[in-house]
């Protein structure tokens, strides 16, 4: 990978990956009610979720968060991978934020002030996909490509 690249793409996955390393750090130490209410605002977006316990939900969100930010300031991650993780990641967290009702206007893209928390995530999904893209088109993913 060409040195252009790696610097192209520095910015946004050090903000991003920074951002989403501290939030699973924080997580980790998350108590009963932290929990609680992040397990219950994703059951309820995602109602498959519901099934598990809510502790053990919090730990798993963090540990992916960590890895995921872990993955996004490490330069040897390819730039296809991370933002391929970022853009799963943070689409995941737009689609509870759609199925949350009093997030977003009714039938409409425009966040409530309650919803604007997690709406900041459609930069991380811009981010993601640009890494993606950019991987793509740069001539050593075009090269790869074409073995």
């Amino acid at each position: 990978m060409s040195l252009s690249a790696k610097l192209r793409r520095a910015p946004g996955r050090l903000a991003t990956g920074a951002f989403i390393l501290n939030a699973g750090l924080g997580k980790l130490k998350g108590d009963e009610q932290t929990a609680a209410a992040i397990h219950g605002m994703a059951a309820g977006a995602y109602p498959a979720l519901s099934g598990i316990e809510s502790k053990k939900f919090l730990k798993l969100v963090a540990a992916s968060e960590v890895a995921l930010g872990t993955a996004l300031l490490t330069p040897i991650v390819p730039a296809g991978l991370a933002g391929a993780g970022l853009a799963g990641f943070s689409g995941s967290l737009l689609g509870m934020w759609w199925r949350t009702p009093g997030m977003h206007a009714p039938g409409r893209p425009l966040p409530t002030q309650q919803g604007t928390p997690v709406a900041k995530d459609i930069w991380m999904f811009a981010i993601g996909v640009g890494l993606m893209l950019d991987a793509i088109t740069t001539r050593e993913g075009r090269r790869k490509s074409a073995d």
